[in-house]
């Protein structure tokens, strides 16, 4: 197993991809810390999804997706990322789900099931992400189809928590109720 500490970063930076040191706080390291915290999450939305829903390799490919994102994030202006991007694919995947899902009007309040929940924390946690790209963006150059990737996500997410709470309220025979919205 590689070693898991190196003890370069004790003194408050990290490396990028090429090994260029910044602060631990350098806006690609914050972007790619609340992509991680999204990655993670995900993972908790698959784990709890059955597992024949295809809607769970959807998201294992987003995952995966995730992560080779965040190695073009962490590579600095000027430097070349050999690992192809296949975000506008999943781009176009995720916009053929939410074209097919209803949205309601209003804003809907989370909390219909532990799944749903979750899958909301999800899609704030993708917005989160998604606004300190931007802020990335602001300063150096970020590829247009990572900024598109991460708003689709977000409402991707949205729709799936919808989608899934109307499957879950047909399986309880509550489907005349509507997501609780304000």
């Amino acid at each position: 197993m590689k070693q898991i500490y190196t003890k370069t970063g004790d003194g408050g930076q990290t490396s990028l991809r090429g090994g260029v040191r910044v602060p631990k706080d350098h806006i690609r390291i914050e972007v790619n810390g609340e992509t991680d915290s999204l990655n993670s999450l995900l993972g908790i939305v698959r784990s709890m999804m059955a597992a024949e829903d295809p809607r769970r390799d959807f998201l294992f490919s987003l995952q995966r997706e995730i992560m080779v994102l965040m190695s073009h994030i962490a590579t600095p202006a000027g430097e070349v990322n050999p690992k192809p991007l296949h975000v506008v694919g999943l781009t176009e995947q995720m916009e053929r789900f939410i074209d097919e899902a209803s949205a309601p009007s209003g804003f809907v309040i989370p909390g219909e099931s532990v799944l749903t929940s979750f899958i909301h924390l999800a899609r704030s946690q993708a917005r989160r992400a998604e606004r300190r790209l931007w802020t990335l963006a602001r300063t150096e150059p970020v590829p247009r189809e990572l900024t598109m990737f991460m708003n689709r996500l977000s409402d991707y997410l949205f729709t799936l928590a919808l989608t899934i709470g109307h499957e879950e309220r047909i399986r309880n025979n509550d489907a005349s109720i509507p997501a609780r919205q304000l």
